[in-house]
């Protein structure tokens, strides 16, 4: 599952992309038009600075501003940074988890084809894409 983080720091990405004139954004708003407790979004965009997916200014004519052109972000990159790997079961999610059943397990394939779909599907669709759908 998606966490709100993962979900939130997509609508700042998208939010961030929309209202870029090249100039920082202000936090405060991107909180008011997105609905978002700005408390929270400091928390969501220093992950995001941290992880290089945008900049931030502090002071006067401060904010954040996307590092990139939408359509180099993939919407995979982005949701991995906040939420850590989209892996559906542990085994597959950290690779020094022991199971002593990986190699009779019946149901791993069917889960590394899931990853698989999953990963496929959110790193194929670009924040650009978003934006136009």
């Amino acid at each position: 599952m998606i966490s709100t983080k993962g979900r939130y720091a997509l609508r700042v990405m998208i939010d961030l992309a929309e209202n870029d004139t090249g100039s920082y954004i202000p936090l405060k708003d991107i909180a008011e038009r997105q609905e978002i407790s700005k408390k929270y979004l400091e928390i969501i965009v220093k992950e995001m600075v941290q992880g290089g997916l945008v900049v931030g200014a502090s002071g006067k004519g401060g904010g954040y501003k996307l590092v990139k052109k939408p359509e180099k972000y993939k919407v995979g990159e982005i949701l991995e940074l906040m939420e850590g790997p989209l892996n559906s079961v542990a085994c597959l999610a950290d690779k020094g988890f022991k199971c002593d059943r990986k190699k009779s397990c019946q149901t791993l394939p069917m889960w590394v084809e899931f990853d698989k779909m999953v990963h496929d599907f959110f790193y194929h669709k670009t924040l650009k894409d978003l934006i136009e759908e």
